[in-house]
């Protein structure tokens, strides 16, 4: 199973393995004690990508399909892939406010259909 979650929600133990799939930390969570349990800033949208779209729902069709642009050729993709692959449940967080509209939705989206070529028995 893999979801998707706002990094400042309560941590449970149906979350498993943490993955932050934002390019910069967190406001106010500590490293050392953030339940975080990997963090591949690499798979976040590019500054610029992140700069232009600025949570603004307007461009949010165009931020999603710039970003799976960006996803097609990043190599850090594959790396969360084996991740997610050696790991039940997944929880990737984020930390913007807007539930519906950040990366961390497109990531999923994304995740799933590469999986869902290897292994259709994951997304059950």
């Amino acid at each position: 199973m893999i979801q998707i979650k706002r990094v400042y929600e309560k941590v449970d133990v149906k979350d498993g393995e943490r993955i932050l799939v934002d390019r910069m930390w967190p406001r106010g969570i500590r490293k050392s004690t953030s339940n975080i349990d990997i963090w591949v800033k690499n798979v976040a949208p590019s500054n610029e990508l992140r700069k232009w779209f600025s949570h603004d729902p307007k461009k949010w069709m165009g931020f999603k399909k710039k970003y799976k642009k960006e996803l097609k050729e990043n190599k850090a993709v594959n790396k969360l892939i084996n991740i997610i692959l050696n790991a039940d449940p997944i929880t990737l967080l984020y930390s913007t406010s807007d539930e519906k509209h950040n990366n961390a939705v497109v990531l999923l989206e994304v995740i799933k259909a590469k999986i869902k070529k290897i292994d259709p028995s994951r997304l059950k």
